[in-house]
């Protein structure tokens, strides 16, 4: 019974695990490329669950027979699409020319561009303010077993993230493009004199972590059923922590670090006191520790060799 139990709270760790790593891959992207930090990335998160929503509501509105797999394919398409769009946007118009700035000039903007995104959502979007249902999209069926519940949408989109990952590994170390990204986050001023087009590397970069964001977003809302405007506050805090702990700028790093800070919650959630109140102090509690133990990161690596 007790070990039930324990292989139920490994199994919703390993879902927000998940979850995590991918907005932490974002994050890593972006640094170990361009060594900027994107405050506003977990907004854009936020912004990928509502572009999904939205979706959800217009097919419903004029395509009420069309299949569940169908509308799951279109919100997601959705949902990437126009948060590919909007991080190319934010790479074109606050990253590159903000490039020879200080770096605090690059966080200031990332972090008020957040702030526009989230009230842009709260004033704008029907009913802003106010938690919004998700849909589930994918069959709800599931496998009981006393205190253990294995439900088919958490290993649906644990394996999608999981094949997400491996298709960003292969990008950048399998294709033409990935090499060129690899030359810019290695040397950039190198890069250029090789002929790589710098821009359409930033362009790249921000299309593919805003892609993964964007199904993080999708994610978030079918495993919790709800969203909000301010969940892009939080889902940034936790992915930007999980990549610092793992080593910003590396890809595995990353995703280590999403699935280190999901089990600390699950530990908090089981072990301390009013568990659901305090499992995020125990989690950035623990962060701390290990910040102050390993400062640059579990899997830290040379700016060479970073991404």
């Amino acid at each position: 019974m007790e070990m039930e139990l324990l292989l139920q709270f490994c199994i919703n760790g390993l879902m927000l695990g998940m979850m995590y790593a991918l907005v932490a891959v974002g994050f890593t992207l972006f640094f170990g490329v361009l060594d900027v930090i994107v405050f506003s990335h977990g907004d854009t998160v936020m912004i990928g669950s509502f572009s999904g929503l939205s979706m959800y509501w217009w097919v419903n509105a004029y395509y009420p027979a069309m299949p569940a797999a169908g509308t799951a394919f279109l919100v997601v398409l959705a949902a990437v699409s126009v948060v590919v769009l909007l991080g190319m946007g934010v790479a074109d118009a606050v990253i590159v020319p903000l490039r020879k700035a200080p770096a605090l000039n690059t966080l200031l903007a990332t972090m008020m561009l957040g702030t526009v995104l989230r009230e842009s959502i709260r004033l704008f979007f029907p009913d802003g303010s106010n938690p919004h249902p998700f849909p589930g999209l994918l069959p709800d069926w599931s496998w009981r077993s006393s205190q253990l519940t294995l439900r088919f949408d958490n290993l649906a989109l644990f394996c999608s993230g999981a094949l997400i990952i491996a298709l960003v590994h292969f990008i950048i170390n399998r294709t033409r493009l990935g090499l060129a990204i690899r030359a810019v986050a290695q040397d950039e001023e190198a890069a250029k004199l090789m002929g790589v087009n710098f821009r359409l590397v930033v362009l790249a970069t921000f299309a593919m972590g805003a892609g993964v964001a964007a199904f993080a977003g999708v994610m978030n809302g079918i495993y919790y059923n709800e969203i909000t405007f301010g969940v892009g506050l939080l889902l940034g805090a936790i992915g930007f922590s999980a990549a610092v702990i793992g080593g910003l700028g590396n890809v595995f790093g990353a995703i280590l670090g999403g699935f280190i800070f999901a089990f600390l919650q699950t530990i908090g959630a089981v072990a301390m006191p009013f568990a659901a109140a305090y499992k995020d102090v125990f989690a950035f509690g623990v962060v701390i520790a290990l910040l102050a133990w390993r400062p640059t990161g579990l899997i830290a690596e040379p700016a060479s060799k970073r991404v």
